[in-house]
């Protein structure tokens, strides 16, 4: 079962981004550190299935569902995510997988059950509470960037910040790539300011304007990032926030990106 959430290729990636396990006293009679694949089985079991972490099948892991939540919470504060994230993405480059000419955004709503920070009333949801996902991909769909708002946070807010954290992806020679040429977004990013922000990076912005009649031909464009949605909602822990942390659900959501890329692997059957 572990081989099964946690392929060999997968784990090979992760394994040297780990941190290293703090050294116990000499005379320390407790239990040795449990196996950290096990654990990363046991996060991807949950991630995929959407159940709570008493759920985690302990016996055919090895680990509680305990010792999965604070290795989620020990990596995700190590940085171990983006790392491994921005390897994929070079070697999706390397193999010409990725269109980082063309880059579209959007945001998502999911209900916050727990409370925490970044949640707030959801404008579509009857002002319940929740969080929104922020999602930048490139022109096949590829997650590139993620960030995690409360639910009544404006789409175009996240803009900028989607765009300046792009990951610097290697993967060809010369220099690495952080930036597209053309971003498709929809009326909620219809303002001017930000369109001049854009430009001033370099991009140029496709953004269908309020106020005009559906049929502008930008959908043909943008519905790529849809399917990034769904692809990550495909994993059913992230379509209901249940983390009271926000930098452990955006763990998740971040693990899912990497999850997403390493199945777009040609030699992968994960």
């Amino acid at each position: 079962m572990i081989e099964e959430l946690v392929p060999d290729g997968l784990w090979e990636r992760l394994a040297p981004l780990l941190p290293a396990a703090k050294p116990r006293p000499r005379l320390h009679h407790g239990r040795h550190r449990l196996d950290d694949r096990a654990a990363l089985a046991g996060i991807v079991f949950v991630l995929k299935h959407g159940v709570g972490w008493a759920h985690v099948p302990r016996q055919a892991l090895g680990v509680s569902g305990v010792t999965c939540w604070r290795r989620l919470r020990e990596w995700t504060e190590a940085g171990v995510w983006p790392q491994l994230h921005e390897a994929l993405l070079a070697e999706l480059r390397a193999q010409g997988l990725l269109n980082l000419d063309e880059m579209s955004v959007d945001g998502s709503h999911v209900r916050a059950l727990k409370g925490g920070r970044n949640v707030g009333p959801s404008p579509v949801d009857r002002g319940r509470a929740g969080s929104k996902h922020h999602l930048i991909v490139d022109a096949n769909g590829v997650p590139l960037q993620v960030t995690l708002t409360g639910g009544n946070r404006h789409d175009v807010t996240q803009l900028l910040p989607l765009v300046d954290t792009l990951p610097r992806i290697r993967g060809l020679v010369g220099r690495p790539r952080q930036k597209p040429r053309h971003l498709y977004a929809d009326r909620g990013y219809d303002f001017d300011k930000y369109r001049r922000e854009l430009r001033r990076r370099g991009i140029t912005s496709h953004i269908a304007r309020r106020g005009v009649a559906h049929g502008s031909g930008l959908g043909k464009k943008r519905w790529v990032v849809e399917r990034g949605f769904a692809w990550l909602h495909h994993f059913k822990r992230l379509r209901t926030r249940y983390e009271i942390r926000d930098d452990l659900h955006l763990g998740l959501l971040k693990l899912a990106c990497i999850l997403i890329c390493y199945r777009k692997l040609p030699t992968t059957a994960f």
